[in-house]
C-alpha cells in the first residue's frame, strides 16, 4: 500500500465517523434531552410548544374553582387539596387535543395508586359530545364543561394565562399552579417529569 491511498482511507474513515456522528446527534429529542439534563425551567419549540416551570416561592394563590362533568358529576378544587392535580383545557374539534388524548391518558396510569389526579376542563362542547370523545380516545379521568360555565375557566385564567388550546396545568398540593405546558404533547414523559417534580415537593 502506498503512502497515499493509506493517508485517503484513513481520511475517509474519519469523515464516515464524522457523518455518523452527526447524523445521530441531529436525530435526538432536544425537548426530551433537556429534561433528561435537568435544565427543564422553560423551554419553547421551534414549533410553539412551551413548558413552563414555577418554583414554589414564586406561585400565585390556589386555583378555587367548581364544575360538573361530562358524567354529571360535581368536582371542586376542594376535592384535589393535598395532591397533585395535572388539568388540561380541550375540545372535541381540536386536532392537538385529538394528537395528545393517548399521551395525557398514560401519564394519568402511570401514577396509579399515587396521590395525583388528572381533569380535563373542555372548553366548548355540550356533556353528551365531551362523553363521547373521552369514550372514542379511551380517556378515563374526567373532564369538567365550561362552554356554560364561564366562571370555572376565568377561575385558572385569574392565575395563569390560558390563550391556547390545547394547555395543560400542573397544580401542586396547595392548589396553586407549579407548571404551565402550552401546545400539543409529542410524549408523555416531560409530563411526567413534571408531575413527579411537584409531587416529590414537601406541602
Amino acid at each position: 500500500m502506498t503512502p497515499n491511498r493509506g493517508v485517503a482511507r484513513a481520511a475517509s474513515a474519519l469523515l464516515a465517523l464524522a457523518l455518523a456522528v452527526g447524523l445521530a446527534a441531529c436525530g435526538s429529542d432536544p425537548l426530551a434531552d433537556q429534561y433528561r439534563a435537568g435544565d427543564n425551567k422553560g423551554f419553547i419549540a421551534a414549533d410553539g410548544f412551551q413548558t413552563k416551570e414555577i418554583a414554589p416561592a414564586e406561585r400565585e394563590a390556589p386555583v378555587d374553582f367548581t364544575g360538573t362533568t361530562e358524567r354529571g358529576d360535581a368536582v371542586s378544587s376542594d376535592q384535589y387539596r393535598g395532591g397533585v392535580l395535572v388539568v388540561n383545557f380541550w375540545y372535541a374539534a381540536c386536532g392537538p387535543c385529538r394528537a395528545e388524548a393517548d399521551f395525557l391518558e398514560t401519564a394519568y396510569t402511570s401514577f396509579a395508586g399515587q396521590d395525583v389526579a388528572f381533569l380535563g376542563i373542555n372548553t366548548s362542547d355540550s356533556a353528551a359530545t365531551a362523553g363521547a370523545f373521552a369514550d372514542k380516545y379511551g380517556v378515563t379521568y374526567p373532564s369538567a364543561l365550561a362552554a356554560e360555565d364561564g366562571a370555572l375557566k376565568l377561575a385558572f385564567a385569574q392565575r395563569t394565562p390560558i390563550n391556547a388550546t390545547p394547555t395543560t396545568l400542573v397544580l401542586d398540593k396547595q392548589g396553586r399552579v407549579a407548571a404551565r405546558i402550552i401546545g400539543q404533547l409529542s410524549e408523555s414523559s416531560i409530563l411526567e417529569t413534571i408531575v413527579r417534580d411537584v409531587l416529590a415537593e414537601q406541602s
